[in-house]
C-alpha cells in the first residue's frame, strides 16, 4: 500500500500522517515512513528528538548507491550514472520490498520505536547551504520517486510518505505514485483551495484523492468542508489535547488518543485497504514511463548523453508477477 499525505503548511498534514503511522505500527502492520517534506518534521512527529532527526541520513546524498542497487542487471541500463530519478523497473532491476534487508534500507532508513510498534524511517534530507542557489528540492524527492517505482509491497504493508505542501507535489510524476492520496485541509477559504488545485491538476491521471477534515471545532466548520470539498470529504479530526502535549514535546501513549479521533485513523485504514484493492498494475507502470519519457527529453538525454527511451522495457509491468516470485 503506497499512500501520501497532502495539504496546505500549517495543515496538520504532517502530524495526521504520523498518527497514521503509528495507528498502523499498532495493529502489527509492517510500515516504511518517507518524510518528503521541504520542512523535515516526520522524525519530531514519531518521537525524534531535533538532533536524532538532524542526524536521519539523506536518502539525496546515497542516490548514487541507491541507483547502482536498484540496476541489478537489468541490460537496458549501462550504469548507475545512466539512471536518472524517473527510469523505470525491467527485468533484471532490483526490486524493494517492504518486509526485507537490504542495502538501500541499511544505508538510509532507521528503525523508530514507538509506544505501539515500530517503524522505518526514510527522509529526503533537508535543504542544505550548499543547494541554496543550485538546485530546487525536487532534486532530493527523486530519490523517493525511483525508490516507489522499484517497490513491490503486498496488502497489510505500507509506505505512508509526507509529501511538501500545496501543489508543488505535482513538479514530478511522484504524484501519481501512490495507491491514495490524503489530503489534509482545514475548514477555511486557503484549506480547501489547495484541495481544488490538487483535485484539477490529478484529474487525467486516475489519482485516487480523499480529503481529511482537521482541526475541525464546530457544526459550521463541517458544513463548510461539505459544501466545498462535497462527496471527497472522507472525514474530520477534530481538537485533540492529544495532539496538543504531542506538539508540546509529550510523548502521550497512543491509546490514550481520543476515540473519535482514533476511529478517524481506522476509517483512513480500511479507506487505504480498499483502495489497494482496486490497483491497476498497467496504468502503475504506463505512468512511470510516461513521466520517464518526459523527463528523459527535458533534460535526462542532455545529462546523461544517451537516449534514455533506451531504458524502457516494453514487456514489463511491476506488479503481482513479481510478487508471487519474491514471496516463493
Amino acid at each position: 500500500m503506497k499512500i501520501a499525505f497532502v495539504g496546505k503548511g500549517g495543515s496538520g498534514k504532517t502530524t495526521l500522517s504520523a498518527l497514521f503511522i503509528r495507528h498502523l505500527a499498532a495493529a502489527g502492520r509492517p510500515v516504511i515512513a518517507v518524510d518528503a517534506d521541504i520542512n523535515q518534521h516526520l522524525g519530531p512527529a514519531l518521537g525524534l528528538t531535533d538532533d536524532q532527526a538532524a542526524a536521519l541520513p539523506s536518502l539525496g546524498a546515497h542516490l548514487p548507491e541507491i541507483k547502482e542497487y536498484l540496476r541489478g542487471d537489468n541490460p537496458l541500463i549501462g550504469s548507475a550514472e545512466e539512471m536518472i530519478k524517473t527510469t523505470p523497473p525491467g527485468r533484471g532491476s532490483r526490486l524493494l520490498r517492504i518486509v526485507e534487508e537490504n542495502p538501500v534500507y541499511a544505508s538510509c532508513a532507521r528503525p523508530i520505536a514507538l509506544d505501539e510498534g515500530s517503524v522505518r524511517l526514510l527522509a529526503t534530507g533537508a535543504f542544505a547551504e550548499e543547494d541554496l542557489g543550485v538546485a530546487c528540492y525536487h532534486s532530493k524527492v527523486g530519490a523517493v520517486e525511483l525508490l516507489l517505482n522499484h517497490l513491490l509491497d503486498g496488502p497489510d504493508e505500507y509506505v505512508v510518505t509526507d509529501m511538501t505542501a500545496g501543489s508543488d507535489s505535482f513538479a514530478s510524476g511522484l504524484f501519481t505514485r501512490f495507491d491514495l492520496t490524503f489530503l489534509v485541509a482545514e475548514p477555511t477559504r486557503k484549506g480547501v483551495s489547495v484541495y481544488r488545485q490538487y483535485k484539477e491538476y490529478a484529474r487525467d491521471f486516475g489519482v485516487a484523492l480523499r480529503v481529511v477534515g482537521n482541526k475541525v471545532q464546530s457544526p459550521e466548520d463541517l458544513a463548510f468542508l461539505h459544501r466545498e470539498v462535497g462527496d471527497d470529504l472522507l472525514t474530520v479530526f477534530g481538537q485533540s489535547d492529544w495532539v496538543r502535549r504531542l506538539e508540546q514535546g509529550a510523548e502521550p501513549p497512543l491509546n490514550t488518543l481520543e476515540p473519535a479521533n482514533r476511529t478517524v485513523l481506522e476509517q483512513l485504514k480500511a479507506t487505504a485497504d480498499q483502495a489497494h484493492g482496486t490497483r491497476d498494475p498497467e496504468r502503475y507502470t504506463r505512468q512511470a514511463v510516461t513521466f520517464h519519457l518526459r523527463n528523459a527529453e527535458s533534460w535526462g538525454n542532455a545529462k546523461t548523453g544517451i537516449d534514455l527511451a533506451t531504458q524502457v522495457d516494453k514487456g514489463f509491468v511491476l506488479g503481482v508477477d513479481q510478487l508471487d516470485v519474491a514471496h516463493a
